[in-house]
């Protein structure tokens, strides 16, 4: 089984997750804005086991529909590498930008759609979500 390792800027926190990512999606809510200070947030799910290398620093933000999420991010560089979710330990997902990998698959899916902004355009055949599907 492959596997990739997804970085913060400065190095000194990484994940290693295994096999091919169970899906690569987009997020358009204001909150991921925010949070990574681009438009949106490309993450890919993977399924457990994977390693942390280094220390995170956590932060943890309540969705819409009140599930919650646990961000974790560099305390030196401030790169926010990867998240889970409260109650399902048997998943992660990683920031695809933190892989540097351009060749890295194109998502799949879009939420939030209605906060996107209106300049970015999807891949062909992208699923998009007014708002969060579940």
């Amino acid at each position: 089984m492959s596997s990739r390792t997804a970085s913060c800027s400065c190095g000194q926190l990484r994940i290693e997750v295994n096999g091919e990512p169970r899906g690569v999606g987009i997020c358009n809510c204001l909150a991921c804005q925010r949070r990574t200070g681009s438009v949106f947030a490309a993450l890919a799910g993977f399924t457990a086991p994977y390693s942390v290398i280094g220390t995170a620093t956590e932060y943890v933000r309540t969705g819409d529909n009140g599930a919650q999420f646990v961000f974790r991010f560099c305390p030196v560089c401030g790169t926010t590498v990867f998240h889970t979710e409260v109650g399902y330990d048997g998943s992660v997902s990683v920031a695809v930008g933190a892989f540097a990998d351009p060749d890295f698959p194109a998502p799949t899916v879009s939420v939030y759609d209605c906060r996107r902004h209106p300049w970015v355009q999807l891949p062909p055949g992208t699923l998009a979500y007014d708002k969060d599907p579940v």
